[in-house]
């Protein structure tokens, strides 16, 4: 980066970043001036660190002027004190500024001793000077990095393999998933359903108790049906769908599984997606024969035409024979082959 501007220090910039590594000074100002790096201010060291940095920094920091800042800190390194520098580059400074002071670093570093150098931040907003700032950068620092939403899926599900408890009033992983237990008001809701109370429920999952809950009850016609889908948050839905299919009346429960889309987080939809499979089991051993079982990520999906579809999918009953495609024209005729010797004996 040095070799791009061009710029060095000054021989008294030089000369005092020998001193500096003494233990006397807590503070210096590094900027760029005449395309050179000069000294614009020390501070020495009044107290410890911590209540010397607002102190001796606030008063030399510029509102739009960009510089350098190496802070001494009181850390010892092989050899010596550990310093901190700090590149204040505003938001404000102009293009240029900002340019230039990115790509001198660097030099600054080098001819400064970048072993003595143990930490870096770079501000652009007065609050990340302070030491409130440099503490939260610290924290961001040694935080771990960003998870990708794969990674985040893995995580939750090593989560349930590891942490699963195996007891008749909690969640248990099964081959299909994992149980959530049902609350007494979830089963008294279905237990109405069968008898003709309900046509319709709405189920959620409480991701803190790992139970589901019936989060409503009604009867419902089949153009409000839509109205009922949250749109930022999955749910279970369980529907008596009347109706007539070549002339008969029929009555058949749909399980809707609704998600819509990457709004909800991913400890929701991996909850989901992994109760979903014993939910329908216990839901079978209450006596709900589901006939179909439907996954949405919108509910304006839920119509008539789209319902009868999917439970009476229409059956192709001429299906067309199979033409043998012509051969290549201007092929020859064909060959015939005389029969040998051994073929005759």
């Amino acid at each position: 980066m040095s070799h791009q501007t061009g710029i060095r220090a000054n021989e008294q910039l030089a000369k005092l970043f020998g001193k500096a590594k003494n233990g006397k000074l807590r503070v210096l100002k590094v900027s760029i001036e005449n395309e050179q790096l000069s000294c614009s201010a020390t501070a020495d060291a009044k107290k410890d660190w911590e209540r010397d940095y607002d102190k001796l920094l606030g008063p030399l920091l510029e509102e739009n002027v960009p510089c350098y800042i190496l802070y001494r800190l009181d850390a010892k390194i092989p050899l010596g004190h550990s310093w901190l520098l700090i590149s204040w580059i505003p938001d404000t400074a102009s293009i240029r500024q900002k340019m230039v002071y990115a790509s001198t670093k660097a030099t600054l570093k080098t001819e400064f001793g970048s072993a003595y150098i143990t930490e870096e931040l770079h501000a652009t907003t007065l609050e990340e000077t302070t030491l409130e700032g440099y503490r939260k950068h610290k924290r961001d620092f040694a935080a771990p990095a960003p998870l990708t939403t794969r990674e985040e899926e893995l995580q939750e599900l090593r989560k349930t393999e590891v942490h699963t408890e195996i007891s008749t009033n909690t969640r248990q992983q099964t081959l299909g998933g994992i149980s959530c237990p049902l609350t007494d008001a979830t089963v008294a809701a279905v237990q109405d359903l069968v008898r003709g109370n309900y046509d319709y429920l709405q189920f959620r999952i409480d991701l803190e108790e790992e139970r589901i809950h019936v989060s409503h009850a009604a009867q419902v016609e089949l153009s409000a049906l839509p109205k009922q889908v949250p749109e930022d948050h999955a749910r279970y839905h369980l529907f008596l769908f009347r109706h007539t299919h070549e002339g008969d009346y029929q009555e058949s429960y749909v399980f809707v599984y609704s998600m819509p889309g990457y709004t909800c987080s991913v400890r929701e939809r991996m909850m989901y997606s992994s109760c979903k499979a014993p939910f329908l089991e216990q839901l079978a051993a209450m006596g709900v024969d589901v006939v179909k079982k439907l996954e949405i990520d919108n509910g304006n999906e839920l119509t008539e035409a789209y319902l009868l579809d999917e439970l009476h999918p229409k059956k192709i009953l001429h299906r067309p024979a199979f033409a043998k495609p012509k051969g290549p024209p201007n092929r020859g005729a064909k060959r015939l082959t005389r029969p040998s010797n051994e073929d005759q004996v």
